[in-house]
């Protein structure tokens, strides 16, 4: 009798309980959404991550996100406390200059418990769909009540909606 099939199956299935192992044990949260947020409005771009919560998060815990700095300066950090209670965490950057259509950007994230230990660590690529050529330099409103921004739109009838042009190559 050919035990060669059973035992390739017995193999199989044993390389991958550690994976399965390892996955449960990565940490109270699941990456569920990454992507850049262009708003035309007020000529910024952001990076936006979100997370799920697969398991419970220690009272006083705080989030770390790092950004890639599209300019190539230094990252953009972003501190928050998270509340247990949170089913759901929005993480959104400083606003950004000079994002690149089709090029990944690197998101760092690690959560803390209030002792400062660290509890999980995250790594991932943000990619845009388009360049940020599409917003203009300037934004088109201003004031709470986001009046027509007399740079962009002049008294003469005239309109600037240039871009922004300082980015790095």
């Amino acid at each position: 009798m050919n035990h060669f099939p059973r035992l390739l199956l017995l193999l199989t299935l044993a390389a991958a309980l550690p994976g399965c192992q390892r996955q449960e044990e990565a940490g109270p949260l699941v990456l569920s959404g990454r992507l850049f947020v262009f708003n035309y409005r007020v000529a910024i771009a952001t990076y936006l991550v979100t997370l799920s919560r697969s398991a419970a998060l220690p009272e006083g815990s705080i989030i770390e996100a790092t950004f890639e700095n599209p300019q190539k300066g230094a990252p953009l950090v972003l501190r928050q406390k998270v509340f247990p209670v949170e089913t759901r965490i929005t993480l959104q950057s400083p606003p950004v200059h000079c994002v690149v259509k089709d090029r990944p950007y690197a998101v760092s994230i690690r959560l803390f418990a209030a002792d400062g230990r660290l509890l999980q660590s995250l790594e991932t690529t943000v990619t845009s769909s388009d360049d940020q050529t599409i917003l203009p330099a300037k934004p088109l409103v201003v004031g709470p009540l986001y009046a027509p921004n007399p740079d962009v739109f002049r008294g003469d009838g005239s309109t600037d909606f240039t871009p922004e042009r300082a980015c790095p190559t």
